[in-house]
């Protein structure tokens, strides 16, 4: 399979747009992990992204007629910049077409090479209707970001620069994975040239649409995306890449929006640069797989395919790697109210870095504190943590893994509310982050019901993350939830999440 592929790769034309990269050696990330790790840094294109290759490429094959007519393309931002670059080098007018939640910086890149834009849609999946669309009613020649033999080939450069520049087959490549297109491009070249060497493909967990498609043996859509990493928010693969990669690569890496948020960390401290979370996808997934696997002496490459992101997102970034990295845990402690309790807490917990200590008086015998603290990632310190506490008559709970305690609780630690057990109903949502969305999914749920308890933070993200209690009862629900299905946003429950029952939910509640 692929040997079809190979002469496209040796033949694309990407260098009157890409420069090769360099591969660097990740030096506290291989002492740290006991391995040698490579990172091959896409990051560093004109356009940040590996993206210009393919996008060059295509559009290397049109013919004279078909650039003229102009070309659109549909992107979250990568793909768009790409293309962007490539037109501007063969003087071609170009129009993107881009989600509603692009990052600002991705939107103004792709003006600032004169290209057109057009903000359409909360999904890629929407952008690229509607770019159809301009096809049919303008005459455009319309460039897929991944799903095409020609983009797929000039991505799979890559693959010819990694072998050129290492000269030895490493023990294992990872690939961030969206549409499929670098996947499959640098899977046909090294598996063509080191059939021994690993391929792995690396999903954000709540986008893993190749993920699907292997387990089951086709092509699926995700009924919901995350948009965290939003280079890979694409909910089916692509199916010329799916063709390809089915039978080459090794695995499926999933990975959470922490471990991403740990990789970014882990690749400015070895290269003092910012990768996007897609960017670092890879990586995260590259030390998911050395931990699964307790590799030692092993050579591993990683690519770092974008470093696209919002400065103010950086925030939410810095909040999350320590959680990622395993080196911070979140308690819910219950302690004794009375002078003294913090000092003795705090001695129970040990010569440790307290990163967070939130407190309301609540009760006149007990209190009950957020705390966040440090912990050694390596073996069982925090599980040896928790035992010493519950010998110490400490009641205390783990809530590290509980978005909701992450996202909301630890800023709205306040006291609980003074409302009758079973009055309110609390919701966590997503909703695709622009001017004027908070204003709108207030407008939709503030009327009915009175809100009760209510959190949002701005992050610079591609979505906006809200807390949401409404004074309602149980018979309530199938009408509450019936409006947010017509909103049409991601949505949660957490009524019984315990971190709103110990620091938020009513004293009834808390009580029981």
């Amino acid at each position: 399979m692929p040997q079809s592929y190979i002469k496209r790769i040796l033949n694309a034309r990407v260098y009157d747009v890409a420069r090769e990269t360099p591969i660097d050696d990740a030096r506290l990330l291989s002492q740290r992990f006991g391995n040698r790790i490579l990172l091959k840094r896409e990051d560093m294109q004109p356009v940040f992204s590996f993206k210009c290759r393919g996008a060059y490429n295509k559009m290397s094959k049109l013919s004279k007629q078909e650039l003229s007519r102009g070309v659109v393309a549909a992107s979250a931002g990568n793909h768009a910049q790409g293309l962007a670059l490539a037109a501007a080098t063969m003087k071609v007018k170009a129009t993107i077409v881009m989600p509603k939640t692009t990052p600002l910086i991705k939107v103004e890149a792709v003006r600032g090479r004169g290209a057109k834009t057009v903000l359409h849609g909360d999904t890629f999946e929407e952008a690229a209707a509607y770019a159809k669309k301009l096809v049919e009613t303008q005459g455009l020649v319309y460039i897929p970001p991944y799903d095409d033999p020609d983009v797929i080939a000039g991505q799979g450069t890559v693959g010819v620069e990694i072998v050129r520049q290492l000269g030895e087959a490493p023990d294992a490549i990872f690939v961030p994975v969206g549409g499929g297109g670098l996947l499959a491009g640098v899977a046909a070249y090294i598996k063509y040239i080191w059939p021994q060497t690993k391929v792995f493909g690396v999903e954000p967990d709540d986008a893993a649409c190749l993920d699907l498609a292997m387990r089951t043996g086709r092509r699926g859509t995700l009924k919901e995306v995350g948009l965290f990493a939003e280079g890979c928010a694409v909910a089916q693969i692509g199916k010329e890449t799916f063709r390809v990669i089915k039978d080459l690569i090794d695995g499926v890496i999933t990975v959470s929006s922490d471990e991403m948020c740990a990789a970014i960390k882990d690749i400015f401290e070895d290269t003092r640069s910012i990768a996007e979370p897609a960017g670092a996808l890879a990586l995260a997934g590259l030390k998911k797989y050395i931990e699964q696997e307790e590799l030692e002496d092993k050579t591993l490459l990683t690519i770092v395919s974008g470093a696209n992101t919002n400065f103010d997102r950086l925030r939410y970034i810095s909040e999350r790697t320590e959680i990622g990295e395993k080196r911070e845990a979140v308690l819910s402690a219950v302690i004794p109210e009375r002078p003294g309790a913090f000092k003795t807490f705090c001695q129970a917990i040990g010569k440790r870095n307290i990163t967070e200590f939130n407190y309301r008086y609540a009760d006149a015998a007990k209190a009950r504190v957020f705390v966040g603290l440090s912990v050694n990632p390596a073996g069982d310190d925090l599980e040896r943590l928790l035992s010493s506490l519950r010998e110490s008559d400490y009641q205390v709970e783990d809530l590290t893994d509980n978005e909701m305690a992450k996202l909301h609780v630890r800023f709205m630690v306040g006291g609980h509310v003074p409302l009758k057990a079973g009055q309110e109903l609390v919701y966590r949502f997503e909703f695709p982050e622009r001017p004027g969305a908070l204003a709108k999914f207030l407008s939709v749920l503030g009327h009915r019901w009175n809100i009760s308890l209510f959190h949002y933070r701005n992050h610079g993200a591609a979505y906006g993350r809200v807390l949401v209690g409404f004074q309602a009862g149980k018979k309530d629900e199938p009408l509450l939830e019936e409006a947010f299905n017509r909103l049409g946003y991601r949505f949660w429950n957490e009524t019984n999440n315990t971190a709103y029952q110990q620091f938020l939910a009513s004293t009834e509640q808390a009580a029981s």
